[in-house]
């Protein structure tokens, strides 16, 4: 071969060589939820899809996640979310599990998922005061923790963020359990507040209390966060995603957080979006899931001089003892694996 053949020889294999490593597609494909669509060698960036657990029904208490996705926010970020309502319990142990990489749920089921051996980790605050109360027509004089002994309690069930949080205003306010009949109910609180089916009921704040309200009844709202505030509702995923996936963990972040902070900026807007989300929201029932709306935002601010999403370590430790305490878990979880700032303080 001659000295030109052999020069045109070493190029062409070495552009074989460039072409092909352009055009190997992503080989990093972490689990069925999540699905890169974009193969093509084009500058269009990879998207990938994947799903979010949030909570049982829509509402436009989800305003942050119609916002980022309205606003194109996850869309900035590469990615395609999927929203999943179903309970919180059931999401968490699929987080831990990694056949789901993120879900918004309550601080409390963190520790429970932990102490159960299910690596989740919590990334990023989205309420930061512990939204359960527990609520009663004006009328009843039920005011106080300790008012509730004698009484009927009304509750979803032995379950979720209502039993932990009856369980902690037990624990902080020195309520005698025994003296009080906690009824299941289902998801009617305000409807057998109202019928007197029960005497107060454990709801969110956003939701009985306001529903009452809306219908012109007094009505006495006990906050549980005033006794003791647990870490609330946010963002989690698992130890898996995190360690291999760190990335995607501060996109998916960083949109969220984008959204919460447009929510709390500019309320009307974020309003309308969620009615175009929710649309059974608007109508005749608009002013009631205005007044929600409207309640909720206070619930999302962060602490004065604290950054929006930020875990408060101290609420981390003390809900971790509570639940220790009153026999919630049987093991004691290590405090700092609970959770993490990094993404927030990175975005």
């Amino acid at each position: 071969m001659s000295r030109r053949n052999l020069l045109i020889a070493v190029f062409f294999a070495l552009w074989m060589t460039m072409a092909g490593c352009i055009l190997v597609p992503p080989t990093s494909i972490p689990s069925q939820m999540m699905t890169p669509v974009a193969t093509e060698m084009t500058s269009t960036p990879m998207i990938e899809k994947l799903t979010l657990g949030l909570g049982y029904i829509p509402s436009v208490q989800f305003a942050p996640f119609y916002v980022a996705r309205e606003k194109g926010y996850f869309a900035e970020e590469g990615l395609e979310v999927v929203f999943q309502h179903g309970f919180e319990t059931d999401f968490i142990k699929l987080v831990g599990t990694d056949e789901l990489q993120f879900a918004v749920a309550s601080g409390e089921q963190v520790i429970l998922a932990q102490a159960q051996g299910l690596p989740v980790i919590y990334v990023m605050t989205w309420y930061n005061r512990f939204p359960v109360v527990v609520f009663a027509l004006k009328e009843k004089g039920l005011n106080t923790p300790k008012a509730l002994e004698g009484h009927r309690v009304g509750i979803p069930g032995l379950f979720g963020a209502s039993f932990i949080a009856w369980k902690a205003l037990v624990y902080a306010a020195g309520i005698d359990e025994s003296k009080v009949t906690l009824e299941s109910i289902g998801f009617t609180q305000a409807e057998a507040v109202a019928q007197g089916r029960v005497d107060a009921a454990l709801d969110y704040a956003v939701n009985g209390p306001v529903k009452l309200r809306q219908a012109g009844r007094e009505v006495d709202v006990i906050q549980v966060s005033d006794y003791i505030n647990l870490p609330s509702n946010g963002l989690v995923t698992n130890e898996k995603t995190i360690r291999e996936r760190p990335e995607l963990v501060q996109r998916m972040v960083r949109a969220l957080l984008r959204g919460l902070e447009d929510t709390l900026n500019h309320p009307d807007e974020a309003f309308a979006i969620s009615i175009q989300a929710v649309p059974e929201a608007g109508g005749e029932n608009e002013p009631v899931n205005r007044a929600i709306f409207n309640t909720v935002l206070d619930e999302w601010r962060p602490p004065t001089g604290k950054v929006l999403g930020w875990s408060d370590p101290e609420r981390w430790a003390q809900a971790a003892r509570f639940m220790r305490e009153m026999g919630l878990v049987d093991v004691e979880v290590d405090v700092g694996k609970l959770f993490t700032n990094r993404f927030v303080e990175a975005s």
